[in-house]
């Protein structure tokens, strides 16, 4: 066990640094109001708070939300973001009232999506990013001058619904597409992973090809079972190819059990694999 970041940083300010396992009892409601705060800053807490803690600043609480609200309300938005295939994130502001990510938003901040964007490098950015808005902010609390908030629009409404291990399990009856976008939005975690001849492998970098596309001279497609979600249409130094619900996903870098990420080359080297007879799961 250690301790994160900001409370390093929080220890070493003299902040002092309260750790509940929920904020219902008397008790730490009590300690939050005796430390008479204007204002509460909720960043990727996994709870609900409590009317009664909302209540307790003088200016309530915010909330540093990685999505542009309305959309991807909840508890994964930055991967659902990816694997949905959407051009933009962003940061909002939000002033929290009782609902799920439903308050009034202050301020927000967009920024692209990368086509090679993954789960990590989109967080480490809005993270920047959401710092950033906060600042803005607060700066303008210090010139007496509450930010406006600006109630969200019913239309576009989305749930990033909390990720869930069992999703990570590749399905090679869905699109190639999809399947890419959601080894991006699950690196670093959960990590989407298959089994190859009978071995869990994970996927950290893949990419989504048309049927038939640049295939290996040395594996020849086979009208029969070239079309077979699951069916392993090429390996070579380029990639593990397997086809797909539609298209074929070509592997670019994976994980063996108790290895570390090799590039396709490095692990066709160690593990061989070959065209239309090893099984992909």
């Amino acid at each position: 066990m250690q301790a994160s970041p900001v409370k390093l940083a929080a220890e070493k300010a003299g902040v002092p640094v309260l750790q509940p396992e929920h904020l219902k009892s008397a008790e730490i409601q009590q300690q939050l109001r005796e430390l008479q705060a204007d204002l509460m800053v909720v960043v990727a807490y996994g709870l609900i708070l409590p009317q009664a803690v909302l209540d307790i600043p003088r200016l309530g609480c915010w909330n540093i939300h990685a999505s542009l609200l309305p959309r991807w309300r909840g508890a994964a938005p930055i991967q659902r973001a990816i694997e949905a295939g959407d051009r933009h994130s962003g940061i909002c502001i939000m002033q929290m009232d009782a609902g799920l990510d439903t308050g009034d938003v202050l301020t927000r901040a967009s920024t692209p999506l990368a086509e090679n964007e993954t789960g990590g490098s989109l967080h480490d950015r809005l993270a920047i990013l959401g710092a950033q808005q906060l600042l803005t902010c607060l700066e303008q609390l210090n010139t007496e001058r509450l930010p406006t908030a600006v109630p969200q629009v019913a239309e576009g409404v989305t749930y990033a619904h909390k990720l869930n291990k069992s999703e990570a399990r590749i399905d090679w009856r869905e699109s190639a597409d999809l399947l890419e976008r959601k080894v991006r939005a699950f690196n670093p975690w959960p990590v989407c992973w298959c089994e190859i001849d009978g071995e869990r492998s994970r996927i950290w970098h893949a990419k989504s090809e048309a049927q038939s596309h640049n295939l290996a001279k040395s594996a020849p497609q086979t009208p029969e079972n070239s079309s077979t979600p699951g069916t392993l249409i090429s390996a070579c130094d380029e990639g593990i190819v397997i086809a797909c619900g539609s298209g074929q996903l070509r592997i670019l870098q994976l994980q063996r059990a108790g290895g570390k990420p090799v590039s396709a080359r490095e692990y066709l080297q160690s593990k061989p694999l070959t065209p239309y007879v090893s099984v992909i799961k």
